[in-house]
């Protein structure tokens, strides 16, 4: 009979363990099986990790290239530097701060963000520093990315290769006009990764702090409300949209205090016109088609026609009316467990607005 305990320390051996020396030869079996199996990294989706990794160190060498070789595009940071300056200047009043570009138009939340950056880039005349930043922006929006992707389980990881290395558009968006979208959308996609892992609470913080960014954020808000509804019933949801409100409060009141209707028209005016030189997926209409309002109510009409399609027929599957939402689950048939990766605000809008950025 072998020596007691010589059995486990033979199995330890074998596999994997939690002990701090086994992870190097857990990583080089991790690779030996995908090498094993290269025929299938790029169909298979468990291997997204994998895949996801090798993407990021390759952005990290195309990101460096496009900063050095493609020439920056000036379209909103001088704007960006201009209004922010107003502020750091004393100006308080929304009605009063603008750019090249016109007045003021995002919240409070993108006026201390970008604050930042106009004294780390020495009142924003260092481009060079602030397309760097913009670049390790886009890295960990990536990361935050992949990470739902993995959890989805669903999508071959050769997707990724030209969601990200192969666009043109993402990387000029990032490292190459400086909006203010990405920031928004990063911080957006960490409240995604918060909620998949069940931290409500945060993650509803940072959703509002996205939103706080810019306002195309809420296009969103559908999604995450059906979620807190399915997670947590009406009387549950109302202290997460409360902290979703108080963070805006908190965040605008320097700028509430001294003229609060300038604030709110200004940076959340859901009337505001864009342009048409500035569209990318209506150029192919007409300015006038672009411009007119009944094309506008028309997209609206359309796309809360899809949320409700989306809220009876693939969000909520239940045998239960979607009414049952409001009651505390509980005291519904069938309460709901960890939220799928698919469900909701992640599989309604994440590949949409990953793409439309």
């Amino acid at each position: 009979m072998a020596p007691p305990g010589s059995g486990m320390r033979k199995k330890g051996a074998a596999g994997p363990g939690p002990g701090p020396g086994l992870g190097l030869p857990v990583v080089r079996q991790s690779l030996r099986r995908a090498w094993q199996d290269k025929h299938l990294v790029l169909f298979e989706p468990h291997y997204t990790p994998l895949v996801a990794a090798c993407l990021c160190l390759a952005e990290v060498g195309v990101n460096h290239w496009v900063i050095h070789r493609v020439a920056y595009t000036e379209i909103d940071w001088k704007a960006y530097m201009d209004e922010v300056e107003g502020v750091v200047n004393g100006t308080l009043d929304y009605t009063k701060l603008k750019g090249d570009t016109g007045p003021l138009v995002y919240p409070a939340g993108f006026v201390y963000i970008f604050l930042g950056l106009y004294y780390a880039t020495g009142r924003g005349t260092n481009i060079r520093l602030a397309q760097y930043f913009f670049a390790v922006l886009y890295l960990a929006t990536l990361l935050l990315v992949f990470r739902i992707y993995s959890r989805t389980n669903k999508v071959p990881p050769y997707v990724f290769f030209f969601m990200c290395c192969a666009s043109y558009r993402i990387h000029s968006i990032f490292v190459l006009r400086l909006f203010n979208d990405p920031v928004a959308m990063a911080i957006l996609f960490l409240a995604v990764n918060l909620f998949l892992e069940d931290h409500w609470s945060l993650g509803c913080f940072c959703f509002s702090l996205a939103v706080s960014v810019k306002m195309n954020i809420l296009l969103f808000a559908p999604g995450l409300l059906f979620l807190l509804l399915w997670r947590f019933g009406l009387l549950g949801a109302i202290p997460k949209l409360a902290i979703c409100a108080a963070l805006q409060v908190v965040l605008g009141l320097p700028f509430l205090v001294v003229n609060p209707v300038g604030y709110l028209t200004r940076s959340f005016d859901l009337g505001r016109q864009f342009l048409f030189k500035w569209t990318v997926n209506w150029r192919f209409l007409p300015e006038e088609i672009f411009q007119h309002r009944a094309f506008h109510v028309a997209l609206l009409i359309a796309h809360l026609t899809a949320l409700t399609l989306f809220a009876l027929n693939r969000w909520h599957r239940s045998d239960e009316s979607i009414l049952s939402l409001l009651k505390h689950p509980a005291e519904r048939k069938n309460p709901p467990q960890a939220l799928p990766a698919n469900r909701g605000l992640c599989s309604l809008h994440l590949q949409l607005h990953w793409g439309l950025l």
